[in-house]
């Protein structure tokens, strides 16, 4: 296994490729007592037209959640979240709109988990029965999340965003999109993005590496098996909201706000990452918890602690979120446009943009401390090409030209669009 050393962070990586496509990172903890590990694809919400053997798949909504949610059955009739948590783990998964995770933590028997782990997710089991019995279920999930004033507002702002990308859609669909989810969609998905070669496995812990690799060869075997590209559709039309203003009434104490713009995406690999990072102190400079931006507007009462900041690259799209609570979103939305137009006319301080720097450090270290963290970042690395554990020396070298200039293009006032949650009117 290739062994990269980052002595600016004190950490250790071995990486590799296996014959099965299936690529490797392993974090060496020496002494440590947990262990975690996650065994992602490259495999989402937004990945649902596909060619397999000649034939178009444009498959329903909701189905790599609904995948996600089958692949813990096996054909023995016992569950592998039972098998595991039996064994001492603490299972999980979760799917994304570009990625489908499967993890676990534990303390003790690491290799009989791992093994575990390897072999249900490799071990697809769909039976009419099944397939129709886990509908009632998600579809009780479905409507929790219709209920959520957090989740309505951020599929509100992306459908304000974007015309046409499946990143609109739901990732765990709707009631009637995942009537149509059959056995055989969930085997011509499970064929399509389940090959080793669309996964990786990240692994943190008190662990051999090479004894890592050895069980994973030894649970999937050598087939390297081709993977389709996701079809996402037409490409968007410029980066213009297709709707600038949304309001939507339901049972909240206060009003919810969510900012967005939509910008475009580097592709991958290092550019990506540098984007990444870009956008993120952008965003911390304009409107951070030690900028004028929300202080003043905390001060005078627009602004509460539930506010927060994000820039997503998600499936070849990039766009920014900002929101909280607020009595008056439309004074916070018109006072962040003014001052991203501040920002791009005049810039920001030498002395702003060096604190904010060491602030974002600081926070990428402390993550360090989180093996999910960890893990789930690498395996996110994997697929867009660059890993994590290079973006503390990356953002060392980022410049406030390049936070001046990503204010410039990305957040210019034609590109904000402003989604409110308000509350119900008796």
């Amino acid at each position: 296994m290739r062994k990269t050393d980052y002595p600016n962070i004190g950490e250790t990586l071995y990486t590799d490729t296996l014959p099965n496509g299936l690529r490797l990172c392993v974090v060496p903890k020496k002494g440590f007592q947990s262990y975690f590990a996650a065994f992602a694809a490259n495999y989402g919400g937004d990945c649902r037209r596909f060619t397999l053997d000649g034939q178009v798949y444009d498959t329903p909504a909701g189905v790599a959640h609904y995948l996600e949610h089958k692949m813990f059955d096996m054909p023995d009739g016992d569950n592998a979240l039972n098998l595991m948590t039996a064994n001492g783990a603490d299972p999980n998964a979760f799917t994304g709109n570009d990625m489908t995770c499967y993890i676990f933590q534990c303390t003790s028997r690491f290799e009989e988990n791992l093994r575990l782990l390897l072999r249900f997710v490799s071990t697809p089991y769909f039976t009419e029965e099944s397939v129709q019995k886990e509908q009632g279920i998600i579809a009780q999930e479905i409507q929790m999340c219709e209920d959520d004033p957090g989740n309505r507002i951020f599929y509100n702002i992306l459908e304000q965003l974007f015309a046409r990308h499946p990143i609109r859609d739901r990732i765990v669909g709707t009631v009637e999109s995942i009537r149509a989810i059959t056995p055989e969609v969930l085997n011509a998905c499970y064929r399509a993005f389940y090959a080793p070669g669309n996964m990786c496995l990240c692994v943190e812990g008190d662990v051999d590496p090479e004894r890592v690799r050895a069980v994973a060869e030894e649970v999937l075997g050598n087939e390297n098996r081709p993977v389709p590209a996701p079809d996402y559709g037409e490409p968007e039309d410029g980066f213009l909201p297709v709707e600038t203003l949304r309001r939507e009434a339901m049972a909240v104490s206060a009003p919810q706000f969510l900012i967005g713009a939509r910008f475009e995406s580097e592709k991958s690999g290092e550019p990506l990452l540098r984007q990444r990072l870009v956008s993120q102190l952008a965003l911390r400079l304009l409107v951070g918890r030690s900028s004028p931006f929300y202080t003043k507007l905390y001060a005078d009462g627009l602004l509460n602690r539930d506010f927060d900041y994000e820039a997503d690259f998600i499936s070849g799209t990039a766009a920014i979120f900002i929101g909280g609570e607020s009595e008056k979103p439309e004074e916070v939305f018109e006072a962040f446009r003014a001052e991203c137009l501040r920002a791009a006319k005049e810039g920001f301080s030498d002395e702003r943009f060096e604190r904010a720097k060491r602030a974002s450090l600081g926070a990428r270290l402390r993550g360090l401390e989180d093996f999910d963290s960890v893990c789930i970042s690498l395996a996110s690395g994997v697929f867009e090409g660059c890993y994590g554990f290079e973006a503390i020396e990356m953002l060392g070298g980022v410049t406030r030209a390049e936070c001046e200039a990503f204010v410039r293009e990305a957040l210019a006032p034609e590109r904000l669009a402003l989604s409110i949650i308000e509350p119900k009117k008796d």
